[in-house]
């Protein structure tokens, strides 16, 4: 059996009961460890942590283990119960789903345990969460690459009053340019697209397009660590949120769409003032 474990959002505690039982009975343990990260990311403590509560080692699964040799883990689980970790809900990435349809191909049984996720923890905020249109991913730009497909799907969903999530980059163990020319990968540095990042680049692509899809004074919400005990929400102006320290990631925003009244009542816990420039929200107000 094929175990795909959902671990919630914050630290290793979110692991729910169902799930940390299917773990403990898991000859193999294996966490993802590209799409998203725990509050204390994958650091040797961080591992370690979920080791002494597991009671056996975790094996970290990087972008190319499971794209590429995910085949040798579906194996392994069809002779052997095998844990497959995922930060937040299973099926918050797309890679998750090819690895179910690539396992039901190989004919290994799969069992899902899910969890909370980014999708549903941004209702914090008080934005209804059926009123938030299509998801986008903002990408790092670089000197030569600054895709902007993401542009017309703000603009739908802000001309039908939609919210609009923006899930925000994460680049670990990413191959350099320069390696994969010279056919030795390198890695680049762990990199994490903060708020400020993000709505620069939503605000040069707006000024390329020009279709006033959002400027400047548009509502927005920031958050930062979401889930975990330090996490930070801030409710104000693109402008606004682009001054914000909002600290270590991970971070998402929420372009605001038309609210209803009870969703201006929440968010003005949330909203930044000019007595206290950076008013956070811990939890529900």
């Amino acid at each position: 059996m094929l175990y795909i474990i959902g671990l919630g959002l914050g630290d290793e505690r979110d692991i729910t009961l169902k799930g940390l039982d299917a773990v403990k009975k898991c000859e193999k343990v294996y966490i993802e460890a590209y799409t998203s990260l725990l509050s204390f990311g994958l650091s040797t403590d961080g591992l370690s942590t979920l080791e002494k509560l597991y009671g056996k080692p975790i094996i970290l699964a990087d972008r190319e283990m499971v794209e590429e040799k995910v085949d040798n883990i579906l194996s392994e689980a069809r002779g052997s119960d095998v844990a497959f970790l995922v930060v937040g809900d299973p099926f918050g990435a797309t890679t998750h789903t090819d690895l179910v349809v690539r396992a039901k191909t190989m004919r290994v049984d799969v069992n899902v345990v899910h969890n909370a996720s980014v999708m549903n923890a941004i209702g914090i905020c008080g934005l209804q969460l059926y009123r938030y249109g299509e998801t986008v991913s903002i990408p790092f730009f670089t000197e030569t690459w600054r895709p902007d497909s993401f542009y017309e799907k703000i603009e739908r969903n802000r001309n039908l009053g939609l919210h609009t999530l923006c899930l925000l980059d994460i680049r670990v163990k990413e191959p350099t340019l320069e390696s994969l020319c010279r056919g030795r990968k390198q890695y680049e540095p762990p990199r994490f697209m903060t708020i400020n990042t993000a709505i620069d680049q939503l605000l040069e692509v707006e000024q390329k397009h020009g279709k006033s899809a959002y400027d400047e004074d548009t509502n927005c919400v920031g958050f930062a660590r979401l889930g975990s005990e330090d996490q930070m929400i801030v409710a104000g102006t693109m402008r606004q949120l682009r001054t914000v320290n909002f600290g270590e990631p991970l971070h998402c925003l929420v372009i605001v769409g038309k609210t209803h009244p009870v969703e201006d009542e929440m968010l003005e816990f949330y909203k930044i003032t000019t007595e206290n420039p950076e008013q956070k929200g811990n939890g529900i107000p």
